[in-house]
């Protein structure tokens, strides 16, 4: 089935111009195509579409997996009384009875925070054989970092850095020869067999995106799969 998610601006994510108006076609797990939201919908009619607010970028990289999902414990809910509802690092940690199976729970309440915050991969080694599968289970993809980033770990990842800088890879150029379609559309010869990874900001543009921080994401999208999205 293909959908087009269609957004106010979309921002490739390396220092194209962003695109007001603009949209991604999704056509199952890949991206299809990038464009104007009338020349999308008006080239593939039968596609279902999604009109999301703000600005629509490239999905982000947190830097500090390690940390978030290995080194702290997520608390459950259920658990608020007792621990509060932020994780828990350190000696309070160190206090815990963790097992396997709380760490894996663990890992899946922090992955969806991730999520929560535009993330679709994380860097740095994990070991933890539950941690690992609650992040592949999500769609988050492992990078590989060569020095572990500044402190303190925080879920987000524009938090000291920039756009450019978080984001995990960009949005397909224009045609493989650098030339638009000739309905208009951007990259539908470069973004074929990309995956459709994306995240949504309830913003105005990239520089409220810089001072209001990834917590305004609405929605994120891992291959194609609506992960996230606030209610």
């Amino acid at each position: 089935m293909l959908t087009i998610h269609a957004a106010d601006l979309v921002v490739p994510g390396d220092r194209r111009p962003a695109l007001p108006d603009g949209a991604v076609l999704v056509d199952g797990r890949e991206l299809a195509a990038v464009g104007p939201y009338g020349k999308l919908s008006a080239a593939h009619p039968a596609a279902r579409t999604r009109r999301w607010p703000g600005v629509l970028t490239p999905g982000l990289l947190n830097p500090y997996g390690p940390e978030l999902l290995e080194h702290a414990y997520h608390p459950d809910p259920r658990e608020a009384d007792d621990l509060g509802t932020e994780p828990l690092t350190g000696a309070a940690l160190a206090g815990l009875a963790m097992t396997e199976a709380r760490w894996g729970a663990s890992a899946r309440r922090g992955v969806q925070r991730l999520l929560a915050h535009g993330v679709v991969a994380v860097a740095g080694g994990l070991w933890r054989p539950a941690v690992v599968d609650a992040v592949h289970r999500a769609g988050l993809s492992v990078e590989r970092r060569f020095e572990d980033p500044a402190g303190p770990a925080t879920f987000d990842p524009l938090a000291g850095r920039s756009l450019t800088e978080a984001i995990l890879r960009p949005l397909p150029p224009d045609g493989a020869h650098g030339a638009h379609d000739a309905d208009g559309t951007h990259g539908m010869h470069g973004a074929h067999g990309r995956e459709a990874t994306f995240a949504v900001f309830d913003v105005p543009d990239e520089a409220a995106l810089a001072e209001r921080g990834a917590a305004t994401c609405v929605a994120t999208v891992v291959a194609g799969r609506l992960v996230h999205r606030r209610r």
